[in-house]
């Protein structure tokens, strides 16, 4: 368990000093820096490596189970295969804890699945342990993390959902938390979170809306704060501390390589068009480290997959980002995540 002092971590859920500013404390004989910390920042960031979970191959099509990793630090080179979620699925929901990751719900040759895997960041092999129930199986749908729950938002069964699902990351059983409702039913939306809310942009059918939630939601609907450039289905997911970026997806009839910014403080207005990924894309995974926003996987054309693993900078104002590396299979409708 992280120790903090106040909303500042000491020492993460890891045993790691985290850095800045520094923190004195009082000895018999003298004062001096003993550890440094940091302030929260938001819980879809991470440090060391992002993991893409699930998805499908086409052609010839194929669910996939398979969990890869790669670093941050990637300028070339291939993810590494770390092992396998409890089921081959694809459309389901990721969140982060600070150890773990999750996949929730989804579909294969059921269509929509309700089963919480869970996995170590930590691992090399194995397989993910189904920890839990969403209230409703759901596909399509997506996730977002605060430091102590995982949520889920939207999707389909068949009919388009609103349904906010809250889960614990320590549970071991159980079914999830029906906290709230989207302000609309969609799905295939891009998935933010800041460090108090979780936000959910674009979506199908049709939908250009900004969504956002407080992380202490038990009942209510999301209030819409503001909208996309256009209607975007399957737009990619990443979060800053401070903002929200949509990238890719599917705008009209063609698949694009834009990315769009939005603050989190926002309470109305449309989002900024701050640069392009490195390829055209939709219903790829998002990872985000404290600088980058990492995009992996995903379609090219409605019938071609990509192996890619594009990155571009938060403080992004223009230009286009760069290919850093690859996953070890082609594949889209995959799931992001982050330690």
């Amino acid at each position: 368990m992280a120790i903090t002092q106040g909303t500042k971590i000491i020492i993460d859920d890891n045993g790691k000093l985290q850095n800045s500013p520094a923190l004195t404390v009082s000895h018999p004989s003298a004062s001096e820096t003993a550890v440094t910390v940091k302030e929260l920042g938001t819980p879809e960031q991470g440090t060391v490596a992002g993991f893409v979970s699930g998805g499908f191959t086409s052609p010839p099509f194929a669910y996939n189970g398979t969990i890869e990793k790669f670093l941050f630090s990637i300028s070339g080179g291939t993810a590494t295969d770390v092992g396998d979620l409890s089921s081959e699925k694809y459309q389901a929901a990721g969140q982060s804890s600070s150890t773990d990751g999750f996949s929730s719900g989804g579909g294969n040759s059921t269509p929509a699945l309700s089963a919480i895997d869970k996995f170590p960041f930590s691992q090399t092999s194995g397989t993910a342990t189904d920890i839990g129930d969403l209230s409703t199986p759901r596909n399509s749908l997506i996730g977002q993390s605060s430091t102590t729950d995982g949520f889920t938002s939207g999707g389909a069964n068949p009919s388009y959902q609103s349904t906010i699902d809250k889960f614990p990351f320590a549970i071991s059983s159980g079914t999830a938390t029906d906290v709230g409702d989207l302000s609309e039913v969609k799905r295939s939306m891009a998935n933010h979170s800041s460090p108090t809310d979780g936000f959910t942009s674009g979506g199908f059918p049709g939908i250009s809306t900004i969504d956002k939630f407080p992380f202490s939601i038990s009942s209510g609907t999301a209030t819409d704060i503001g909208d996309l450039l256009s209607s975007n289905y399957g737009p990619i997911g990443h979060s800053s501390e401070t903002d929200g970026f949509a990238s890719g997806g599917n705008p009209g009839f063609s698949i694009s390589d834009t990315i769009e910014k939005f603050p989190f403080s926002q309470t109305s207005g449309t989002a900024t068009d701050v640069g392009n990924l490195w390829q055209k894309r939709r219903y790829a995974s998002g990872q985000n480290s404290t600088t980058d926003g990492f995009t992996a996987g995903g379609e090219t054309t409605p019938s071609s997959t990509t192996n890619i693993i594009d990155k571009f900078p938060f403080s992004i104002s223009g230009g286009t980002g760069t290919d850093v590396g690859d996953l070890t299979t082609a594949k889209a409708v995959v799931t992001g995540h982050q330690n």
